[in-house]
């Protein structure tokens, strides 16, 4: 059974950097494409940026320019680099199974706890 394991929220000010880390236990994500989503307070959860196995990437409008997706298939790893954050960025953070190519399509709901990600001064 698939089991994400997210890290590397925090809280940071507006304009400051994190990079969140996705990992899977009993699962290797290399022959999966895999994508971030993000979900606040009284929102539905929305996606934000995937990566494919060959490592393409898409990202959407309201991140581009300023949140990277990759990929290390030796740590088992997919990381989320995001940078330039906004208080509009605090969400709780996700990864999961996806199609990933002009958009985002969730394809396994075996989501995780998340990791928090707060952007305030």
């Amino acid at each position: 059974q698939v089991h994400f394991v997210e890290s590397g929220g925090g809280l940071v000010q507006p304009g400051g950097s994190l990079r969140l880390s996705c990992t899977a236990s009993g699962f290797t994500l290399d022959s999966h494409h895999i994508g971030w989503f993000r979900q606040a307070p009284g929102n539905e959860r929305e996606g934000v940026s995937c990566i494919t196995d060959n490592g393409s990437t898409y990202v959407t409008n309201f991140v581009k320019g300023r949140f990277t997706i990759s990929r290390d298939n030796v740590r088992n790893t997919v990381y989320l680099q995001m940078n330039s954050l906004k208080p509009e960025d605090t969400a709780v953070y996700y990864c999961a199974i996806v199609t990933c190519g002009f958009g985002i399509r969730l394809e396994n709901t075996a989501w995780g706890q998340g990791t928090q990600v707060t952007v305030s001064s």
